[in-house]
């Protein structure tokens, strides 16, 4: 007994995998540039300091965050690439969608949590 004829892949379900990809690749771009711009602040802060004669605020800690919001968006976009890959399996094998068990939104909103209230902690001590 041979297996009924499967109906052709509606395209639209990979274009629509591949626009999801591509906005986290836009997500992680976006976390690596804010990144460079905090961390960049410090420097900012430092040359103002050099430039007035009288010590402003410590900038170690615009560092610290930078370089986690650039690691952060380093991190989204190798996790996006490989549930674009599980995704495109799950479709190759004519599986049905299963979400992830933990979404990489949902972690990327927790480790800009943490940032958040790291980059309040810093303006509030300065």
């Amino acid at each position: 007994m041979t297996p009924p004829d499967l109906p052709p892949e509606d395209p639209r379900v990979r274009f629509a995998a591949e626009r999801t990809l591509l906005a986290w690749v836009r997500t992680g771009l976006a976390l690596m540039g804010f990144g460079f711009v905090v961390a960049r602040f410090g420097l900012f802060l430092r040359e103002l300091s050099a430039a007035d004669r009288e010590p402003l605020r410590p900038a170690g800690p615009s560092l610290a965050i930078g370089v986690a919001l650039i690691l952060a968006g380093v991190a989204v976009s190798l996790l996006a690439g490989w549930e674009y890959r599980a995704v495109l399996r799950r479709i190759d094998q004519r599986l049905p969608y299963r979400p992830p068990a933990f979404p990489l939104g949902l972690a990327l909103a927790g480790v800009l949590a943490a940032v958040g209230v790291a980059m309040v902690g810093f303006l509030l001590r300065a």
